[in-house]
């Protein structure tokens, strides 16, 4: 076989070593993976099928999470929205966070890293291909909800405005593009466990521990931004921002959270993301 003058076998080409769509259908053949997103369509169906058990006598205790089912059960926009903010605090950290956290730790402890850096492709390469699949995947599962979440709601309760406790009635076509803005807002902040739970699958070859460090570090920050005693320094946290999204249903929409929100997500995703680089291309691979 012929040799290149930079030393590579001939016909090498760094860029097409593991494809993306290769990776894509890696990770589309795991349990994790077909488990996540099958439970993404699922969970809408869960709460559609609760809420039919829900015979409305017992309000003692309901409160305004009683209101909110009340506006859930008016439309398949004002569904979709309380299956968002119902998920939106937990749910979709951990699947995130799944999807992130367990791509390269999983490859460690499986022992199977070495081999893809054997073969070889370029580290860099390598941490960038799964980056991108796992926040393919991240947006798929995040689609899936919403997209479920509408198809069922809007079939069980029809095609109404879009109503919420912060807003005046929106027409359908006005409420369709703010949960869309919605899900936006969240797939931004939600970046910032993306590059978290990355970063810890770089650090450990403990997949349960990359996502589970990041799900936890991300409860840990709500906890704090709980505590008003901290002041100003709230406002550094990386969850301070994560219900901005609710400005987006005000009328008028409310954006200066937002755009705080998303400038301080996209910084701390850059910076975990390039820590995880940093770490990957000087570690010494073992397993």
């Amino acid at each position: 076989m012929g040799v290149a003058p930079s030393g590579a076998g001939a016909g090498y080409r760094a860029s097409r070593t593991l494809p993306f769509a290769a990776e894509f259908r890696r990770q589309a053949s795991r349990r994790r993976t077909q488990l996540a997103l099958g439970f993404m369509v699922l969970l809408p169906l869960i709460i559609l099928i609760a809420f039919q058990f829900d015979t409305g006598d017992d309000d003692n205790g309901r409160g305004e999470f009683g209101s909110l089912v009340s506006f859930a059960t008016s439309g398949g926009l004002n569904f979709t929205l309380f299956t968002i903010f119902v998920s939106a605090s937990f749910l979709l950290v951990v699947v995130v966070a799944l999807f992130c956290g367990d791509t390269v730790a999983s490859e460690a402890s499986w022992g199977s890293l070495r081999y893809l850096l054997a073969i070889p492709v370029p580290r860099a390469r390598l941490l960038a291909i799964k980056l991108l699949v796992a926040l393919t995947y991240s947006a798929l599962a995040l689609l899936l909800l919403a997209g479920t979440a509408l198809l069922i709601g809007t079939l069980r309760y029809g095609w109404s405005p879009l109503r919420s406790t912060v807003a005046a009635q929106l027409e359908p076509g006005e409420g369709l593009l703010r949960l869309l803005a919605v899900l936006g807002y969240l797939a931004v902040v939600l970046l910032v466990v993306a590059g978290l739970a990355f970063l810890l699958s770089v650090i450990t070859d403990a997949a349960l521990g990359a996502v589970g460090g990041a799900v936890l570090l991300w409860i840990l920050s709500s906890i704090l931004d709980q505590i008003t005693a901290l002041g100003a320094i709230r406002s550094f946290l990386p969850t301070h921002y994560s219900t901005a999204w609710l400005g987006l249903l005000s009328t008028p929409v409310q954006t200066d959270d937002i755009v705080r929100g998303a400038v301080s997500a996209i910084c701390y995703a850059t910076l975990f993301w390039g820590l995880a680089f940093w770490r990957f291309t000087r570690k010494d691979v073992v397993s």
